[in-house]
């Protein structure tokens, strides 16, 4: 028996090892992990400035910066989820921000800002500053002209961002628990919740919610921790007021000419296009075409010629162009510098006051992409006096089509009177293939395209009075432009047969001679109708015509049923 004693004892302790040994596993695998997050980490935190931003409910790749205890959005930032009307003049040091009756200007470096015409005012802090190239904006400065609220917390700095107010869950902590970086108990802890707290519940699984906790930690939450599950709509931002941009609207619509001039001598002929015209009630000569970088323009304008419109009861909107045989313009230097643009602008207005115009048409075409937030922000800018004054301001834009995006039609819809589709050149002089200028379904999709961004009673669909003949000859293509008479009597001269397209709705025809086909889509009564009863479908402002002296006296028939339906 004395014997056995040992061996029982080491048998015992045999199982209370093991017993233990399992018995820790067990208290392992069921425990809950103490484990705090790295939170520099978890926030992405990049430097002591560095201050990670949560918008509505997800942490955006963006981050704000700190600076002498001032928030700080990079430019870009700001343009992608707060405002893109911020402009920032690089050659000249300015940020500018454009609202209907006023620019608001500051100095980059600076606490200084202007508004308009007004004094100076100190805000006591950098309003913008750069960091490298990138320049960064005051949270605070953005916020007064930008419907968003924002909450900063520190320990680790991160910010709480809101730019809509819609509808969510909440719920109650129950009990003092833990948020968890991921769903299970195992997981570690990102902050500490109290009994009573509210937390917004994001998703709700089995187990776990996904939540976000008062001080903007996104983590998980136990489902036995969450109690009084309700929805609540919270209050939006109140301390701002959007500014409201009135327009100049016609209470019929617009029958637009163009009248080509290219000197004094072509004012005479105003008489002369208009003989056989109807319904027309604007004007367009083409007399401004800017000529160098510093904003300076050539001008055909008379005064005599407003007078002579006015007395036959049409309006003028002078059209200035970029357009010139003589020099090939920056447009980039020419618009992204302040100085310029306010040249532009100035001389533009005096114009208009001088010779009485009634508006103004920009047509500034061949715009690239670097320059479309500098030819947005004058066109912003022109509004301002053209709204003071009454002067109809109206811009042509392309046909969209995705790579002219940045022509920006939605904010010309707000900032202009009127956008004018130029609704033709869907073949073109560079084009690589034969084609229509303007088919139906182009002018169609130009018009659908353009109102989902602009409200109807500000598009006018411009269409053309000349047809293009097409020579192909193996893989060259060449055109020339002619009026509708002038196709006419193409057709007739080469005996051509004409049949109606069903695809364009145009009449067409061709013929070989030799290696070359021959191609003609014609503009005339029948093609012009029915693009006129597309636009009446859309209900849009009107219609604009390019240009004046290529046209059949009999498609103005059609134009004035247009008009006066």
């Amino acid at each position: 028996m004395k014997k056995l004693i040992p061996v029982l004892v080491a048998i015992v302790l045999i199982i209370i090892v093991a017993a233990a040994g399992f018995g820790t596993k067990i208290i392992s695998k069921y425990s809950y992990s103490k484990e705090y997050a790295d939170l520099i980490e978890y926030f992405g935190i990049e430097g002591e400035d560095d201050v990670p931003v949560i918008l509505q409910d997800e942490m955006i790749e963006e981050h704000a910066k700190i600076w002498d205890n001032i928030c700080y959005f990079d430019l870009a930032a700001i343009h992608q989820y707060f405002n893109d009307r911020f402009y920032e003049d690089k050659a000249e040091g300015l940020l500018l921000y454009t609202l209907p009756d006023r620019i608001i200007r500051t100095e980059i470096g600076t606490t200084v800002y202007k508004s308009g015409n007004d004094e100076s005012d100190d805000i006591g802090y950098v309003i913008a500053r750069y960091e490298g190239d990138t320049l960064y904006v005051a949270v605070d400065f953005v916020k007064q002209y930008t419907n968003f609220s924002y909450e900063l917390f520190t320990e680790p700095y991160h910010m709480q961002v809101y730019t809509e107010w819609n509808e969510r869950q909440i719920a109650d902590i129950s009990k003092d628990t833990q948020v968890r970086y991921q769903g299970g108990i195992k997981s570690d802890i990102l902050t500490e919740v109290s009994e009573g707290d509210s937390v917004i519940v994001l998703d709700e699984m089995e187990k776990w919610s996904k939540v976000k906790t008062q001080d903007a930690y996104i983590g998980y939450v136990e489902n036995k921790r969450l109690t009084d599950h309700r929805i609540e709509e919270p209050a939006p931002v109140t301390d701002y007021e959007m500014p409201e941009y009135t327009s100049i609207s016609k209470d019929y619509k617009i029958n637009l000419a163009w009248h080509a001039i290219y000197s004094t001598a072509g004012n005479d002929t105003l008489t002369e296009v208009l003989a056989g015209t109807r319904g027309v009630n604007v004007i367009s000569p083409t007399w401004f075409v800017l000529t160098g970088d510093a904003g300076e323009f050539t001008s055909f304008a008379s005064r005599e010629y407003v007078s002579r419109a006015h007395d036959m009861g049409i309006e003028v909107w002078a059209l200035i162009s970029n357009i010139t045989d003589t020099e090939t313009l920056d447009m980039y230097e020419l618009l992204s510098k302040t100085t310029t643009r306010t040249a532009i602008i100035d001389n533009l207005i005096n114009a208009a006051e001088t010779y009485g115009l009634d508006g103004l048409n920009i047509d500034f075409e061949d715009i690239g992409v670097d320059t479309g937030e500098a030819f947005i922000e004058f066109i912003r800018e022109l509004s301002i006096p053209c709204r003071e004054k009454g002067i109809v301001l109206s811009v042509d834009n392309y046909v969209p089509m995705g790579y002219n995006d940045y022509y920006r039609r939605d904010e010309q819809g707000l900032v202009a009177d009127y956008v004018i589709i130029m609704g033709y050149d869907e073949h073109h002089g560079n084009s690589a293939e034969a084609g229509s200028v303007a088919s139906i379904n182009f002018v169609e999709n130009g018009i659908a395209n353009t109102i989902a961004e602009v409200p109807a009673q500000k598009v006018i669909n411009a269409i053309p009075f000349y047809t293009r003949i097409w020579e192909t000859n193996g893989t060259t293509v060449s055109s020339q432009v002619v009026g509708m008479e002038m196709a006419d009597e193409y057709v007739a001269n080469h005996s051509i047969e004409i049949r109606w397209d069903e695809e364009t709705c145009q009449n067409y025809g061709e013929y070989q001679s030799g290696n070359s086909l021959y191609q003609v889509w014609l503009e005339d009564d029948e093609s012009i109708r029915v693009k006129l009863n597309v636009m009446d479908n859309y209900k849009i402002a009107g219609v604009a015509e390019w240009r004046l002296g290529l046209e059949k006296p009999s498609v103005w028939t059609a134009i004035e049923e247009y008009i006066n339906k």
